[in-house]
């Protein structure tokens, strides 16, 4: 495996599959059969999951909800999904442990680092919901930041697209694919990988973003086995 440890991003709308609000199961159900793949190969996993299927907190902002207030109703919609998640991997057979950066003891672990590097060397999936725990934040935050704090090898994005594209794919016909981009190159075309905030923290600890197309099976383990599958950004 060209990777051993990974920090796995989801968005929330990946769940949705063909509904138009909450979880499809059977997408979901794919997704975790897509981490036993990867689990069985020897990998540690960890994974971060977004809410934007149930709640996003600038849905609640335009709304009149408080920005802090419709931040806080995002993360709880984020452990939703992270316990959907557990869910459906558990039924494959995996090892899971949910960590919350907000303390919900009746579901979930705090998030403390030591213990989930833990329980990533025992060979567990480790999902880590409510986000930073903090406002302002978005998930893909929340993902470059455990990442860096695991000492992950690489951050992947599973999105619907394969990868990432000089303009949006679904709009414009005549958009090419990178198959490698330097972070440096992403700021300069203005490309959309990650918010700001997250994918500079990403440059600035060298950790490397692989974006790639999550609902194809078998594209997750292909992406570990250092195939060409998607972009990849580094420095």
């Amino acid at each position: 495996m060209k990777y051993h440890r990974i920090l796995l991003k989801l968005s929330g709308e990946a769940l949705l599959g063909d509904k138009e609000f909450g979880i499809d199961h059977t997408r979901l159900t794919e997704y975790a059969k897509q981490v036993k793949e990867v689990v069985d190969a020897g990998c540690e996993l960890a994974i971060v999951i977004g809410g934007g299927n149930i709640f996003r907190g600038i849905q609640g902002e335009e709304g009149g909800i408080e920005r802090t207030q419709a931040d806080y109703m995002g993360m709880l919609a984020t452990m939703i999904n992270s316990m959907a998640l557990q869910a459906s991997l558990e039924q494959q057979g995996i090892s899971t442990r949910l960590q919350s950066a907000i303390e919900m003891k009746a579901v979930a672990e705090p998030f403390i680092r030591r213990r989930a590097v833990r329980h990533l060397e025992k060979g567990r999936v480790v999902i880590f919901g409510a986000g930073t725990g903090n406002p302002y934040f978005t998930t893909d935050s929340a993902a470059s930041l455990r990442a860096i704090e695991i000492d992950a090898d690489v951050i992947l994005k599973g999105t619907r697209v394969d990868g990432i594209y000089s303009a949006d794919p679904e709009k414009d016909p005549s958009a090419t694919k990178f198959e490698t981009v330097t972070f440096d190159e992403v700021y300069k075309m203005g490309l959309n990988v990650m918010d700001m905030t997250a994918f500079t923290l990403c440059k600035e600890n060298n950790l490397p973003i692989i974006v790639f197309d999550m609902n194809t099976p078998g594209n997750l383990l292909k992406v570990l086995k250092g195939e060409s599958v998607g972009t990849l950004v580094e420095i």
